[in-house]
């Protein structure tokens, strides 16, 4: 009874824990389907894991992100968070890395990881910015094959072969510089490599967007009629280019077939509509997963036993059937996950962290 007492009174006297605080700056726009959902996935994470989230929207602005973390820099010491979650859009990573150094917070790279070239100016992780603990990236160049792969087989269900017996696509890519941008091209590349019935007409880079992605189609279609299929890096670029071809009375799914990458409502709606014939998403769970592993690190498990710059299969293929059972289970919340079996500290069974969509949906 005595120790009692006195294990109550010691734990009064040391008052409540903080919690761990992890900030994230979010290089996307407040209103835009993936980096929301992004937020969304990390927050229920954050929750379930007893972590401290803040999320900033940078806005697709890359010199808002640096001015985000200039501001949380300045910041008292007392009120930085412990973590810090960036992403190398744009390039802003290795000027990221150079901010917070010094400043007694930790890096952590999740969605897209410094390119090789900057790597090997400014090193890995642990290496020239010490505060840089690791890099947790999706397996882009897995959701650009996917994707690319299901589509050509649709042309060729589809006979949209030409008098030449030839398929003719079409590939609208995001942008030059961000390293998932650049893997998710070499994805379609590798399947265009084994499929000899294909001719890539052009790749254009649309910034992501469905506004510049429908401009640039317009004139595509007049320079390759004889294009019917169409590769996008992300949903918005599919439905920009779908919408160009509806204004000229083309019929998505029927006249011409797309393919996007992401899981927003509209693009599960066009899944199971037929509009949108191949669709991988998963990815927008990256930085949930990374909150995992920050748990662990901050509690002596390091996750350097696995590396310390980790790339996983987080992509799935949806079906009709696999996207309303997303759209079933999950809608736009993700807090029935229960993140804590993902943790090798609460797991002490677990030997490698697999980050993944589709076990989330059997």
């Amino acid at each position: 009874m005595i120790r009692c007492l006195l294990l109550a009174w010691a734990l009064l006297l040391a008052g409540p824990a903080s919690a761990v605080s992890v900030a994230f700056i979010n290089p996307g726009k407040s209103d835009e389907a993936y980096w929301v959902a992004a937020a969304q996935a990390m927050q229920a994470a954050a929750t379930s894991l007893g972590l401290q989230l803040e999320v900033q929207y940078a806005e697709r602005d890359h010199l808002r992100v640096l001015e985000l973390a200039r501001a949380i820099v300045a910041r008292p010491a007392a009120q930085r968070p412990d973590y810090v979650v960036i992403s190398n859009d744009n390039a802003t990573g290795a000027e990221l890395l150079r901010l917070f150094d010094g400043s007694g917070i930790k890096c952590f790279v999740a969605f897209s990881r410094l390119s090789p070239a900057e790597e090997a100016q400014f090193g890995g992780p642990r290496q020239r910015f010490k505060n840089w603990i690791g890099t947790l990236e999706p397996l882009a160049e897995e959701a650009g094959y996917l994707t690319a792969k299901a589509l050509i087989q649709q042309g060729r269900v589809s006979r949209a072969q030409t008098p030449d017996g030839k398929l003719h696509l079409l590939a609208l890519a995001g942008d030059r510089s961000t390293p998932s941008s650049v893997r998710r091209n070499e994805g379609l590349l590798r399947a265009l490599a084994e499929a000899n019935d294909v001719v890539l007409e052009q790749t254009v880079y649309a910034g992501w967007t469905r506004e510049k992605a429908a401009e640039q189609s317009a004139w595509l279609y007049d320079r390759y009629p004889a294009a019917r299929l169409v590769w996008a890096g992300n949903d918005l670029m599919a439905f920009g280019a779908m919408q160009a071809l509806e204004q000229r009375g083309g019929q998505p799914g029927k006249s011409m077939w797309f393919s996007g990458i992401n899981t927003s409502v509209e693009a599960l709606e066009a899944v199971k509509s037929g509009h949108l014939t191949a669709l991988a998403g998963g990815h927008f769970m990256a930085g949930a997963w990374a909150l995992v592993m920050l748990y662990d690190y901050d509690r002596g498990h390091d996750f350097a036993d696995e590396g310390l710059q980790l790339e996983r299969s987080m992509f799935v293929l949806f079906t009709p059937a696999m996207a309303e059972k997303f759209q079933t289970r999950f809608g736009q919340r993700y807090d029935s996950i229960d993140f804590r079996r993902y943790s090798k500290v609460l797991n002490p069974k677990l030997t490698r962290y697999t980050f993944g969509l589709a076990p989330l949906l059997r």
